[in-house]
């Protein structure tokens, strides 16, 4: 990238820093509900290191990084808030999405190299279904502060694709629909969108790595004599116009 984009890629990455600082201030016993969800939920057993976790991975990015894709998550898991982690996509999911960029080298895309990767909200918790309980732990405030930081990621998103102007894939269409767990943050994609602050022409969704439910799609809906980019693009394409309708949205 040139230096204009590196700096303006740096200065959504210093947004995005101060973005989970700010949620953190914001409600100071947000770890405490978050170490109780761990605590009375039937699976590993870990300590909430990162309540709210930046991705560090960005902090590699130079100029002389060629970031190809902006792929977004969920949220940060167990591993993700890892002290010796801090950073996006490391866990099962992550080592899925890897797996199927090396296998698919038409796409010419190092998930490790050429990909940043964001989330809908960097508040943590064991599973992304748990942002609901995590709100009921911590009431009203605690819904607010979660709605509240998937509209700054949806922001982020935006600007971040300002900067460099690459393709972007959301993941985890389930859950943006209507009451999901992620129904703000698809409202703020669709503000963003209707104003003109995002060019949706360039974002597609997707289902989730997790669970191969990404590959599986892939697979079933990949028409004879069609690329993978092809394929992408469609299956992209059409989860997008169900998620944000054209009627409610227009290009840049």
């Amino acid at each position: 990238m040139n230096s204009a984009v590196f700096r303006a890629f740096c200065e959504c990455r210093d947004n995005f820093r101060a973005i989970t600082e700010e949620i953190r201030a914001a409600m100071p016993d947000l770890q405490v509900f978050q170490q109780r969800l761990v605590d009375e939920r039937n699976g590993p057993r870990y300590n909430v290191d990162t309540p709210v976790v930046y991705n560090t991975a960005l902090d590699d990015v130079d100029e002389a990084s060629d970031i190809r894709l902006i792929l977004v998550g969920d949220n940060p898991g167990r591993r993700e808030q890892a002290a010796e982690n801090r950073r996006y996509l490391v866990g099962p999911s992550g080592k899925i999405a890897e797996g199927f960029f090396k296998k698919e080298s038409s796409l010419h895309i190092d998930f490790r190299k050429n990909v940043i990767i964001l989330n809908k909200t960097p508040v943590h918790t064991p599973r992304t279904a748990d942002l609901k309980e995590l709100c009921s732990l911590g009431g009203e405030e605690a819904r607010r502060i979660i709605e509240d930081s998937q509209v700054k990621m949806a922001n982020l998103l935006a600007d971040f694709f300002h900067a460099l102007r690459v393709p972007v894939w959301v993941t985890g269409y389930s859950e943006m629909r209507r009451r999901g767990v992620f129904e703000r943050y698809t409202a703020a994609l669709r503000d963003l969108a209707g104003c003109g602050s995002l060019d949706t022409e360039n974002l597609f969704i997707y289902r989730h790595f997790s669970m191969n439910q990404f590959t599986i799609d892939l697979r079933q809906k990949m028409p004879p004599g069609k690329s993978v980019a092809e394929t992408l693009r469609v299956i992209g394409a059409a989860y997008r116009e169900k998620t944000l309708p054209a009627g409610d949205r227009q290009r840049v």
